[in-house]
């Protein structure tokens, strides 16, 4: 056992025979002060986003600072059943798990751009999202994320899109790294070639202090009518069917030798010709063909820990987004009780868009009232982590979600599960 699982195990042994001997182990009630202010199934009108989160984030803190939330609280000794342990989590993870209050549960739902340290520390997010510019400076970054793994409580995930030919982070770092390729060439390579070039490639990353590919992209080179896909066209697809799963496996074979964690996107499968990002995207797929599309995740799904859905309207299915869509984010969930299903960036502004019933969406400027119900309605449909390339709304989302949980068991329970995946998640990785 490393320094910090000791150190974890003693503190939170403590913690649990103290919160026995206390009585005062009830929750401590929202003060009425807040109800025009949390979030309900309809989400209120008045306040700037702001002005809510502020009085959102001090009601929280009062609630819950201190407050050792410990429902089904099974204390990590060595007769410990993991069948037994809240979310069948593992025996080592109780202690932490018991310490944990209901919003560093929800904080560790939530993947932000990457901040400065003192900013992650303060919020104890449960992930960061690192971008090219972000490594201009090596020093400055590899210090802030040092910092943040030898304070925080729980490390993060540290994210980045190294997918390889023009999804290529690390290609400014060294001039090896200029060109790497892209999942369309590696598609023509051998088994070894890939798992060799990902292993390298993984190495690079771990040197940096990322532990998160989000890739591969597991999107159909063609669409339902055979012609070659967005994906495909910018060399990012590994492929129509499942024909090169075995090389895939390879891909995230070498990532994982090298401690990253892969994660499959789009689900379930882009193939939209529209930039999701930017506007809102329609695919008229047939239900056959998007299942066709999803058995190459199926297929997968027992190599890669974590699926980041699409942000595409499959509209013969619904009318809503993929990941604000509960029957096609449960089709993900099917594949494995343990995926943690990671959303795309929720700033975007399409699904900004969609939820305000707008064509569009201009500036940071956006409603209190929408964003929480853009926050509740990812939560409701089932998504695990929540993305957002706007760290400040990070923090907004935190509150949003502890706030529900504190005032509805059914949203407790969706924020507590999805933090105890994400906790699995790391576990298994090597990260707690």
């Amino acid at each position: 056992m490393n320094l910090r699982a000791t150190v974890t195990l003693v503190f939170g042994m403590f913690c649990a025979g103290l919160a026995q001997d206390s009585s005062a182990t009830q929750e401590v009630a929202i003060p009425t002060a807040l109800d025009s202010a949390v979030m309900q199934v309809q989400p209120d009108t008045a306040g700037s986003p702001e002005s809510t989160a502020s009085t959102e984030e001090s009601a929280v803190s009062e609630s819950v600072e201190g407050n050792n939330v410990a429902e089904n609280n099974v204390a990590a000794t060595a007769d410990c059943n993991e069948a037994e342990t809240p979310y069948n989590l593992p025996c080592e993870l109780m202690p932490l798990w018991n310490s944990m209050t209901i919003k560093q549960k929800a904080a560790q739902m939530v993947m932000v751009y990457m901040t400065p340290a003192d900013f992650m520390l303060k919020h104890e997010f449960g992930g960061y999202l690192v971008m090219k510019n972000h490594l201009k400076d090596l020093e400055k970054f590899k210090k802030n994320i040092e910092t943040v793994n030898r304070e925080m409580k729980i490390p993060p995930v540290v994210a980045v899109d190294q997918e390889g030919g023009r999804v290529n982070r690390i290609g400014n770092i060294d001039p090896k790294w200029e060109r790497t390729p892209s999942a369309k060439a590696m598609r023509k390579m051998s088994e070894d070639s890939i798992r060799n070039i990902a292993a390298q490639i993984g190495q690079e990353l771990h040197k940096l202090g990322i532990n998160m590919n989000l890739a591969p992209v597991l999107d159909p080179s063609k669409d339902s009518r055979g012609k070659q896909s967005f994906m495909e066209e910018s060399h990012r697809s590994w492929g129509f069917d499942t024909t090169n799963a075995p090389k895939v496996r390879a891909f995230v074979q070498g990532m994982r030798e090298s401690g990253i964690i892969c994660v499959s996107k789009h689900f379930p499968g882009y193939d939209s010709w529209t930039n999701s990002d930017h506007q809102i995207a329609i695919s008229a797929t047939p239900k056959k063909s998007i299942s066709k599309n999803i058995a190459f995740f199926k297929t997968l799904a027992n190599d890669i820990p974590v699926t980041m859905m699409s942000s595409v309207r499959f509209v013969r299915v619904s009318n809503r987004p993929a990941v604000f869509e509960p029957q096609i984010v449960k089709r993900a969930r099917m594949m494995s009780p343990e995926t943690v299903i990671l959303t795309d960036d929720l700033w975007g502004v399409s699904l900004r868009a969609w939820i305000s019933g707008t064509e569009r969406v201009k500036g940071k400027n956006y409603p209190a009232k929408d964003f929480k119900k853009l926050v509740q309605t990812a939560l409701t449909s089932g998504n695990d982590m929540f993305m957002t390339t706007f760290p400040k709304k990070g923090v907004d989302m935190i509150n949003y979600l502890s706030v529900m949980a504190l005032q509805n068991a059914k949203y407790r329970k969706r924020v507590e599960e999805s933090c105890a995946r994400i906790l699995k998640m790391k576990h298994k990785a090597g990260l707690i």
